[in-house]
């Protein structure tokens, strides 16, 4: 199992709280955005990490037990099922991805024992629910690159995930896309600044022709 990420901890959390409204404004990227139906199991829940990509078969987890064996520690799960719903992960796998290190699970399938996820507070981000088991049969591929829910994603790639949604940023354009996020909340402070002494945000953005129009 590697040991590393990409990523230094500093990065992560930066990342993390800019958050993954700001991100996707600032990567330019369409694509970075996950399929909103894909919501957090918690609220409150957020991580940054390296993406380790996945898939299962419809109804079938074998793919992510494979996976605890050879995902990098600090990365984030990100697996597709098709959108296929059924609990392909709980708490013993939860337990699992803990040791190994593993910070998050993206997956557009279901999951279940949410009493116990959220307990843990381990963030999940979902598209569903589900008490229906898995079997263990096949395994389509681990660590190779998916398209998840349209979204392409790779190994490295970097995971934004919050209670706005799950944004994936490709790692070429990962560091970019921090720094100019950083400038557009840097900005967005000065704005909500002036707001508080009484100017507009039509006067802040440049809207004023706008005040006479009905």
């Amino acid at each position: 199992m590697v040991a590393t990420t990409p990523y230094d901890k500093g990065i992560l959390e930066q990342a993390r709280k800019l958050g993954t409204s700001t991100l996707f404004e600032a990567s330019g990227v369409s694509t970075t955005a996950v399929d909103s139906d894909i919501r957090t199991v918690w609220a409150g829940a957020s991580i940054a990490g390296p993406a380790y990509p996945l898939e299962c078969s419809p109804g079938d987890n074998l793919s992510i037990h494979i996976a605890m064996e050879r995902v990098p520690r600090g990365s984030v799960l990100v697996v597709s099922t098709g959108g296929f719903i059924s609990g392909y992960w709980g708490e013993v796998l939860t337990v699992a991805a803990e040791a190994a290190g593993v910070v998050g699970l993206i997956i557009d399938g279901g999951v279940r024992d949410i009493v116990a996820l959220v307990a843990r507070r381990f963030p999940v981000f979902t598209r569903g629910i589900s008490m229906r088991g898995t079997i263990k049969a096949s395994s389509p591929s681990v660590g190779q690159r998916i398209s998840f829910a349209g979204t392409p994603v790779e190994v490295g790639d970097l995971v934004v995930a919050d209670d706005d949604g799950v944004l994936v940023l490709p790692a070429e354009h990962a560091l970019r896309t921090i720094n100019d996020g950083q400038a557009r909340a840097d900005k967005e402070a000065t704005m909500m600044n002036a707001l508080r002494e009484g100017r507009s945000t039509l006067e802040l953005m440049g809207l004023t022709s706008w005040r006479d129009t009905r």
